[in-house]
């Protein structure tokens, strides 16, 4: 399950900012998570309620993580048939040819997080 890695990364990426930043909690994290980006949804928000109890960083169990879905889109480059693909690689519904460009649903990216300067533990 590589989202436990990368959950660690992310609270390191947003732990590393916060104390630039002198904020002492983080109480929310959104990050926008891709149709395609080959991170699982639900075994992220596992591998953070398991990081969450374990009280990495500036973390705690007053900490929420918000998922943004971004929906996978596609445009094809012969006819500008926009659709929603399955696969990275997608046929065109239209004009059936394999050439598409993805538009959305890469993307794992940390959108925000919300912090306080106060220990609120």
């Amino acid at each position: 399950m590589h989202e436990m890695s990368l959950m660690v990364e992310v609270i390191n990426l947003v732990c590393e900012d916060a104390i630039q930043r002198n904020i002492n909690h983080v109480n929310k994290i959104e990050v926008i998570v891709g149709d395609l980006s080959n991170v699982l949804p639900d075994a992220l928000e596992l591998a953070f309620l398991f990081m969450r109890k374990q009280g990495l960083g500036l973390i705690d169990d007053n900490t929420h993580l918000h998922i943004i879905r971004e929906v996978a889109k596609a445009k094809c480059q012969t006819c500008q048939q926009e659709f929603i693909p399955d696969y990275r690689i997608a046929v065109c519904p239209k004009c059936h040819l394999p050439n598409s460009l993805l538009i959305s649903g890469e993307t794992f990216r940390v959108e925000s997080y919300e912090g306080s300067d106060k220990d609120e533990s």
